[in-house]
């Protein structure tokens, strides 16, 4: 997907090399910066690359997608919609893992993913999203101005990347299945 509001293009992400190598540089930069997204610093690159392969091997089971901004040959943001849940769930899908490049904040591309994940869920008959982010340092003023209502908080949810709990806001939205 190309926006013309965006400098950059959306795409479904695979398991080629050179993506591999800038999600895990990606998801290292993001854990050093200090925001939540489930590992500590330092983060190994082996470990940020078992995490990508078997993120990157369920999208190929169509278990999720793993979508890419990319502006020229540089990754600058990803956000995974997870689709694999439960009989009882066939309506729902999860936001996970929104991350930006240091030094493309503020520019659209985080609306940008969100954006495409909102309607590639709509596509696949998703009518409810869920997502959850840190209390501290995370993206609630994102997800409340893209129409995300928040459901609540759960105090001490996890460990910040450098130490110390954190909670976690849960949000919700509903979406339109055309």
């Amino acid at each position: 997907m190309t926006n013309p509001t965006f400098p950059f293009q959306i795409r479904a992400l695979n398991t080629d090399p050179d993506t591999a190598e800038q999600l895990c540089t990606l998801l290292i930069q993001t854990v050093a910066n200090g925001e939540s997204v489930s590992f500590m610093h330092p983060l190994a690159p082996e470990a940020a690359a078992e995490f990508w392969a078997g993120s990157l091997a369920a999208a190929s089971r169509g278990e999720r997608i793993v979508l890419g901004a990319w502006q020229g040959g540089t990754l600058v943001g990803t956000v995974t919609l997870l689709l694999d849940f439960p009989p009882n769930q066939p309506h729902r899908a999860e936001i996970a893992k929104m991350m930006t490049r240091l030094g493309h904040r503020g520019k659209g591309v985080a609306t940008a993913l969100l954006q495409e994940a909102e309607q590639l869920a709509a596509q696949q008959g998703r009518t409810l999203l869920v997502l959850d982010t840190a209390t501290d340092g995370g993206a609630a003023g994102l997800y409340e101005k893209m129409g995300y209502t928040l459901a609540g908080e759960i105090p001490d949810f996890a460990l910040k990347p450098y130490g110390g709990l954190t909670g976690t806001l849960l949000y919700w939205k509903r979406l339109a299945v055309g």
